[in-house]
């Protein structure tokens, strides 16, 4: 059985089943995948063999215990070889939405995050247990697998935030302190952004936030946080609209006023160029997950 069920151009349908929003393959087949992208979140770990997954324009080459971990509307595409194993996870991101400074985190992840398996320490090893944990939940019959599948797909997303945070630290003290304050107040602005992320926020606003001028703010913002501080607000913003896409009740104009969006044109614009396809779309395709 192909891993891609459903396709259409390079976007991919994720279809979960009976309301668990977490699909696991243990894939073993030698089929290439083409460029495709989908709102789900997913976890490469190859058991036997190499494998090699290119996103956007970085191609990794993963030997057997790395761990690549792609965010949702990424460009990817995946070579197989003859032979070998891997253990490749989607799952729905709204499971993880609550967790509070998961969405910065997400933004760190991007275009992907590879944990070499022969990396020092524990990260690795860590995480492939708890991976192949979660998947002899998901493929186990025991009472209440769901809700253990979901506690360790927290467990394995808190780990990653903690190395993230971890090296961080490592950077800060090899580079200095002034480095060491900057982040700080940068992941400052970033919490601050999560939580008002749905009204207006100004430039000048979060200029004074961090201390700085609007222009070191701006040059700032983009090398500390790998983005611009527009282009990471309207990613916050485009993740509360696909939060809200999931009612039925709300037109997509009350989506876009709700997410913070000053106008239905901005909203669908900016929600095309994230996620290569409308707000309408993106509400079918939620549909057809529930279904």
């Amino acid at each position: 059985m192909s891993l891609i069920e459903k396709l259409d151009g390079t976007r991919e349908t994720v279809l979960f089943r009976e309301g668990f929003g977490i699909r696991l393959y243990r894939n073993s087949e030698p089929e290439d995948y083409p460029l495709h992208w989908h709102t789900a979140a997913e976890v490469i770990l190859p058991l036997d063999n190499l494998y090699t997954v290119r996103v956007n324009d970085s191609t990794y080459t993963l030997h057997p215990g790395d761990i690549l971990i792609i965010p949702p509307g990424e460009l990817h595409e995946i070579t197989a070889p003859e032979t070998g194993e891997r253990l490749i996870m989607q799952f729905d991101l709204s499971l993880l939405h609550s967790l509070k400074l998961f969405d910065a985190t997400l933004h760190l992840l991007r275009p992907a995050l590879h944990v070499p398996g022969e990396s020092t320490g524990t990260a690795s090893s860590g995480l492939q247990a708890l991976l192949l944990q979660l998947r002899d939940e998901y493929l186990g019959e025991a009472p209440l697998k769901e809700a253990a599948a979901y506690g360790l797909l927290i467990q394995f997303f808190v780990q990653v935030g903690r190395e993230i945070a971890l090296e961080g630290v490592r950077s800060r003290q090899a580079r200095g302190t002034r480095l060491h304050q900057q982040i700080d107040t940068f992941l400052k602005v970033c919490r601050y952004m999560n939580e008002h992320c749905t009204r207006e926020l100004r430039v000048e606003e979060l200029a004074e936030l961090a201390g700085y001028s609007k222009f070191h703010f701006t040059r700032l913002f983009k090398s500390v946080i790998g983005m611009s501080y527009y282009d990471y607000l309207t990613g916050q913003r485009i993740m509360r609209a696909e939060l809200l896409l999931a009612d039925p009740a709300l037109s997509v104009t009350e989506v876009a006023m709700r997410a913070g969006f000053g106008s239905l044109a901005t909203f669908n614009r900016a929600f095309k160029a994230y996620r290569q396809c409308t707000p309408t779309q993106y509400r079918e395709l939620y549909v057809n997950w529930q279904s």
